[in-house]
């Protein structure tokens, strides 16, 4: 009887899971626009603290230490002219 039951609510489970329909669920809320290059610009500012820390460690000279640097501070310049472009589009103001 106890088996019969198991199997019941399994098959029940499956069906149930198999016919959902998309229109069934809940809507997910919107994305956010800005959340992608708010983790770039994260991901740039940690990246220079530790290029920093390196550099205090004496793990990296001088010269690479400022190309580095020059490189993300390019990216991040990108990244914050996306930004300002986004909130334009969205007419937010700064």
């Amino acid at each position: 009887m106890i088996i019969a039951v198991v199997i019941g609510l399994c098959l029940l489970v499956v069906a149930l899971t198999l016919f959902i329909r998309e229109s069934d669920l809940p809507k997910l809320p919107p994305e956010n626009p800005f959340r992608v290059q708010d983790e770039r610009k994260a991901r740039i500012y940690e990246n220079l603290r530790d290029l920093q820390f390196e550099l205090r460690l004496g793990k990296l000279s001088d010269d690479d230490y400022a190309k580095s640097k020059k490189n993300l501070q390019a990216e991040l310049a990108v990244v914050l002219a996306e930004v300002d472009a986004l909130k334009a589009s969205l007419g937010m103001s700064k």
